[in-house]
Parts: C-alpha cells; structure tokens; sequence
C-alpha cells in the first residue's frame, strides 16, 4: 500500500482527521433532526457498531436548535449539514455541534462566509466542503462538464473563500455516484492541497449492489494513499453504512483488527448444519466487541478445520451435530440443535480470556 498523504490535522471534537490520525467511520441519521429521542436512539445504534462521527441534517431553524440536545447526549462527534441558510450555521455552532458541513459558495455574501468562519474558528469547530457531481456551479458545468476537473475546481474555489478569511480547519469531500469520476476528483484534489479529504460514492445504491461500489471506490483510494474519513452512502439501515466501514478498514489493515467470521460458502459436501445463519449470529453476536478474534463456520468436517486451521475456535458440520475446533483441533461435538450455544459460550469464554490476558 502506498503511503497515506500527509494532510492537515483538524479535530472534530474529539476525534482527529488528517494529520495520520487513524482513518474514522462516518455516517447520517436519517430520522428527522427535531426527533431528538429517534435521533439519540439511531445514534447510539451506530456508535455500537463502530462509527465515529455523525451528521444530522439541518433543514430549518427548528432542526438548528434541537442538535444541541442530541451533540450532548450522543457521545461522539455531530456535525451539522448545511445548506445556503448561514444563520443555521452560526446556529448549530452555537448548539455545540463538532463540525459544519457546507459549502462556502452557497451561504451568500463574502460578508456571510468571513461571519460563519468567525464563529468556527471561535468554537474550533472544522468546516467540510461537500462537492457532489451532480450539484456543480454553471459556471463549471459550462466550462468542463460535470467531469472530475469540474468538482475539484468547485472545492477548491469554495476552499479559497474560507482560506480568504483565515481560516484553514478545512475537510474536503468530492463525490459522484460513479468510482472513476469520484476517484479522478480526489487525485486532483489530493495534488492540489494538503486538507483531509472525507471519501464517499455518493448515492451508491442499496444494500448489495452500494456495498460493492462503494468497497470499489473506498477501497481502491485508500490503498493509494488517499483519503482520512470515510462514509459509505447506502439506501439502507445506517448501521449497515457503519459495518461495512469498519470492516473495510480492518481489512485493508487501517484500524486496529477485531473479530473476524470467516465461513465457507458451502457445496455438495455441507452436511445438516445451515451456515449463513449461523454466521450470521456469531457476527450479530459480535458486533461492538473489538477484541481480535478469527471466529469459523464451515460447512463439513473434511475441510472444515483444516481450512480453517488459523481460526481460534470454529464449528464445522457433521452428521447431525457439529464439531467444535481450536487452531485446527477438534476438541468437542455437539448436537445439531445445541451448535449455536455451544460456539457462542465458547466465544464469549474466548473474548473473556482475550480481554484480561
């Protein structure tokens, strides 16, 4: 892996982005902002499975006043999502928020930027320029189409009207909802300046086609050196936008490793046992745990523990029961009906002995 560019360091509450900082996990509550019960409850859903930063959308005044109850209550950083109205951003700063997340040009007046840049820089709270292909100046469109060259221009336009009045806690992001024109926009970007850049395929997708062109993009700019938070944008459960960070990073090597499922995808050889349910429970079970773990579920016990002879304890099928395994070893059997307690006491023994060894 290349690299990683060295960018500027800026602190989004308590969490640093740029500067070498490990890489965070963002996302957005999609519940109304003035729910603040429905949006300290999908916030504390997200932080268990390992988010670091979240937004919330700010449509009005009413959205404005109710972050600052949620920024206390949630326990990791929020940031604001605005758009064209400057007085919602001075607002949210006075409400607490970690970060603001606008674009200079579309506030108004200079007058209005130098105003918004005064009360962010006071209160240490960052600015992200969002630049999406999709929402392009004329000027820009006109002169280069919506190409890549279109949206870094456009980010690094709004990057001078901050840079005009002093102020350099930048975060940039470009995103289109293609790999190649978001991938071309960051590159251009990243040549250009030293600001952190946020990552993001914009409107990806659901679930299954997102994970993958999102993987895609996220994947292929990390392992080049580039990027320091990261968001995947899926029509689907939060959560799953924060899973599938997380679990990017770990396997690219940029977060700290934690548990690991690792199943086979079964053939004619599978015996009673149901795989995907199975590991799909042991990694439920294990979601919010963050000690390194490698946890197997395999189909039958010819390949079973030699495949998977690297996990710490594993469950392969058998005829009507299941065989329990550690490093390869076959240390027990159990009934088809008892596999799942069994592999989940045994787990949970494991993260036990992990944690205080």
């Amino acid at each position: 892996m290349t690299l990683r560019q060295n960018t500027r360091r800026v602190m989004c509450g308590s969490v640093p982005i740029g500067g070498g900082a490990p890489i965070s996990v963002q996302s957005m509550l999609n519940a109304a902002t003035v729910d603040t019960a429905a949006c300290i409850e999908q916030a504390a859903r997200l932080k268990k499975a390992g988010c670091d930063i979240v937004r919330a959308g700010v449509p009005n005044e009413e959205a404005a006043r109710a972050l600052g109850p949620i920024a206390r209550a949630i326990g990791m950083p929020l940031v604001a999502d605005i758009h064209y109205d400057y007085r919602l951003a001075l607002i949210a700063i006075e409400q607490g928020v970690s970060k603001l997340r606008l674009n200079p040009g579309n506030i108004g007046s200079k007058q209005r930027v130098r105003e918004v840049a005064r009360a962010a820089q006071a209160a240490g709270v960052p600015i992200r320029i969002g630049v999406n292909a999709g929402s392009l100046e004329k000027e820009l469109l006109d002169r280069f189409g919506p190409t890549p060259e279109a949206m870094a221009q456009s980010a690094l336009g709004h990057a001078r009207l901050l840079e005009d009045c002093g102020f350099y806690d930048i975060v940039i992001a470009l995103k289109a909802s293609d790999v190649a024109r978001t991938m071309k926009a960051c590159q251009l970007v990243a040549e250009a300046c030293n600001y952190p850049l946020h990552l993001g395929i914009t409107e990806s997708g659901t679930l299954t086609s997102g994970l993958i062109v999102s993987s895609a993009g996220l994947g292929a700019m990390l392992m080049s050196g580039i990027g320091d938070t990261i968001r995947y944008s899926l029509a689907a459960d939060p959560v799953e936008e924060v899973r599938a960070g997380v679990k990017l990073l770990r396997a690219l090597g940029l977060r700290a490793p934690g548990p690991r499922v690792i199943a086979c995808p079964t053939c004619a050889r599978r015996r009673s046992l149901d795989v995907f349910a199975l590991a799909e429970a042991v990694e439920h079970h294990l979601e919010g745990v963050d000690v390194p773990m490698t946890v197997a579920v395999m189909g039958c016990a010819v390949n079973g523990p030699g495949e998977a002879r690297q996990a710490d304890i594993g469950v392969a099928g058998g005829d009507g029961k299941g065989l329990l395994f550690m490093k390869g070893e076959v240390v027990g059997a159990v009934p088809q009906d008892k596999v799942l307690p069994a592999l989940l006491e045994a787990v949970d023994a494991l993260i036990k002995e992990k944690s205080h060894g």
